[in-house]
């Protein structure tokens, strides 16, 4: 799995369901003028641009393991404080935000209770930590593509198969251990269409994350019949179509 790709690689092959979903997560964790607020992951800024449209740029910070990630984030959002570094370690005091919030990413983390222990850390007293991630089982453009690979290959290491905390009960005791109060979840939905089927395809040809990484790692033969069985289980469409998508939230207060 990669996420060394272009971040316009990024953009094409999640950036759109990122969008979506960046006022949703906002609106969850009561993102407002006033507040301070982080973004944990960042990418290529879907997040961080949602919440600068609502607390302002310069009290918005965001930070991305990758550098590439990080800089179209900064050049999407001037005037955001953005960092390089990995959300076990974030670089900011205790304390300094209102609202810590991490996008399709917890389950990425290499320790994730690390993670959102520090996103409580840097979280003020009552100030709410949140963070949303996929529904592998109703996360239509993945799960198309996973289950076309297990058709062909028993052994694809699917995202589903292995992917921790990727339910309401999981996200909800990580951020109980961690010492987070409050604690609810809740289901965030969203659908992005599809001008025609090679936009949905060539995305995964780029290589970013655990369905890009298993696509490039076939030879050709394997890589064209698994984008022959993708097309057949999505209906042969032979224009725009559209897929739906479920994401799992979770907030708790610092």
């Amino acid at each position: 799995m990669t996420f060394a790709a272009p971040a316009e690689s990024y953009d094409r092959y999640m950036g759109w369901y990122s969008r979506r979903l960046a006022p949703l997560l906002a609106d969850f964790a009561g993102v407002g003028p006033g507040m301070r607020v982080l973004d944990v992951g960042c990418g290529p800024g879907a997040l961080t641009e949602q919440l600068a449209a609502r607390v302002g740029a310069q009290h918005v910070g965001a930070v991305d393991p990758s550098e590439s990630f990080a800089e179209a984030c900064a050049a999407r959002v001037p005037g955001a404080d953005v960092r390089v570094a990995g959300g076990e370690r974030l670089p900011w005091r205790a304390g300094e935000f209102d609202r810590v919030l991490s996008q399709l990413v917890v389950n990425f983390m290499d320790d994730p209770r690390q993670g959102v222990r520090e996103m409580d850390r840097v979280a003020r007293p009552r100030g709410v930590v949140g963070a949303c991630v996929w529904d592998h089982e109703r996360m239509e453009m993945l799960r198309a593509f996973w289950d076309s690979a297990l058709v062909l290959d028993r052994r694809a290491p699917t995202e589903a198969s292995h992917m921790r905390f990727s339910t309401p009960q999981e996200l909800c005791e990580l951020w109980s251990q961690v010492g987070l109060a409050d604690v609810v979840t809740d289901s965030l939905e969203v659908v992005e269409d599809y001008p025609s089927f090679d936009d949905y395809w060539e995305p995964f040809t780029a290589g970013v994350g655990p369905g890009g990484a298993y696509c490039v790692s076939l030879d050709d033969g394997g890589r064209e019949a698994l984008r022959d069985e993708c097309r057949r289980r999505l209906g042969d469409p032979s224009g725009g179509f559209s897929l739906g998508a479920r994401a799992w939230a979770v907030r708790g207060r610092s």
